[in-house]
C-alpha cells in the first residue's frame, strides 16, 4: 500500500508508528488505520476544499463564529490566510461536535488529536477486532432494527438538547459494533439555535434513519420522531429523558387571513380618525 503524502511527515517524525491499511474514503476525507505506540487509531485526512466533494458546506457553516476577530475578518475576506483558517474552523467543528456530544450520551468515535488538517481518533472495532462494518453493511433482524433505530433516535435527541445537528446522518456514517450503532463524521455539525436550516436537516437526519430501518422493521415507517423532537425543542421542553411517542399531530388550521385583513383595515381607519380629529383640533383652537 502506497502510504498517503499527508501521513510521510508524521512518520519520519516518530508520530506514527506505522500505517497499517486504507478504511474508507469519503466526500470530505480519507480514513487510514494507523498505529501510534503500538496502538490502533484512525487517522482522517481532511481533503483540501477542492476536492472536497461536501455540496453546499456554506449552509452547514451558517451561524458559526470565530472567536478570534482577525481570523473571522481574515475567512470573510477569503485571504489565503482566511482560507486556511477556514479550513481549520472545519476540522475543529468536528473535534468539538464529537467531545460535546459524547458528553451528552452518544456513541461517537473518541478524537485524540489533531495534526496539519489530519484528526486522529479511537478505531471502533467488531468482536474480532477488525474495525467495525458501516450500518449499510449489516444485515438485521426486525427487533434489531427497531432497538437500534430508537437508539439513534435517542442520540439525536441527545444531540439536539446540546444544540447539535448531525446534517448528514445516513447509513453510511453510522458504525454497527457489538454494542450497537455509532455515529461518525461531524464536520458538517449544525448549530441548531444559529442556523436557519438546522430544523430542515433534522428532520431530513431523522427521515433518512427511518427509512432505513423500515426496510427490516416496516411499522417504522409511519413514525414521525424528527417533528416531535423539533416541537419540543422549539417549545423548550426537550430533555435527554423525554418519553417519546414517534407521533406528531399537524397544524391543519388554516390562517384567517380575511380575519386579519379586516382587523388591519380597522386600525388604520382608527388611526386617520384620531389623526383627523388632531387636525380639527389645532384648527380650532
Amino acid at each position: 500500500m502506497k502510504i498517503p503524502a499527508r501521513l510521510t511527515p508524521l512518520i519520519s517524525e516518530g508520530m506514527i508508528d506505522r500505517v497499517v491499511s486504507r478504511l474508507m474514503s469519503g466526500k470530505e476525507a480519507d480514513v487510514y488505520i494507523v498505529e501510534i505506540n503500538g496502538q490502533r487509531q484512525c487517522a482522517k485526512i481532511y481533503k483540501d476544499v477542492e476536492h472536497r466533494g461536501f455540496k453546499q458546506a456554506v449552509r452547514y457553516t451558517e451561524g458559526r463564529k470565530s472567536r478570534n476577530s482577525r481570523r473571522g475578518r481574515a475567512m470573510e475576506k477569503g485571504s489565503k490566510y482566511g482560507r486556511d483558517q477556514k479550513e481549520k474552523s472545519w476540522h475543529d467543528a468536528e473535534i468539538n461536535a464529537l467531545r460535546k456530544v459524547a458528553a451528552a450520551g452518544v456513541r461517537v468515535p473518541k478524537p485524540m488529536s489533531c495534526v496539519d488538517g489530519i484528526l486522529f481518533m479511537e478505531l471502533i472495532t467488531d468482536t474480532e477486532g477488525n474495525a467495525a462494518p458501516r450500518l449499510s453493511e449489516v444485515a438485521l433482524k426486525p427487533e434489531q432494527a427497531i432497538e437500534d433505530h430508537n437508539t439513534l433516535i435517542k442520540y439525536i435527541l441527545r444531540m439536539l438538547h446540546v444544540g447539535i445537528v448531525h446534517g448528514d446522518l445516513s447509513e453510511f456514517n453510522i458504525l454497527v459494533d457489538e454494542y450497537g450503532p455509532v455515529i461518525i463524521d461531524l464536520p458538517q455539525a449544525v448549530d441548531a439555535a444559529a442556523n436557519n436550516n438546522a430544523r430542515e436537516m433534522l428532520l431530513r437526519d431523522v427521515n433518512k434513519i427511518r427509512d432505513y430501518y423500515a426496510q427490516y422493521a416496516p411499522a417504522l415507517s409511519s413514525t414521525k420522531y424528527g417533528k416531535e423532537i423539533w416541537s419540543l425543542y422549539e417549545s423548550g421542553t426537550l430533555s435527554p429523558n423525554v418519553n417519546l411517542k414517534g407521533t406528531f399531530e399537524e397544524n391543519t388550521k388554516s390562517a384567517d387571513v380575511e380575519g386579519v385583513m379586516h382587523e388591519i383595515e380597522e386600525a388604520l381607519k382608527e388611526q386617520q380618525e384620531r389623526i383627523r380629529r388632531i387636525e380639527e383640533a389645532e384648527q380650532n383652537s
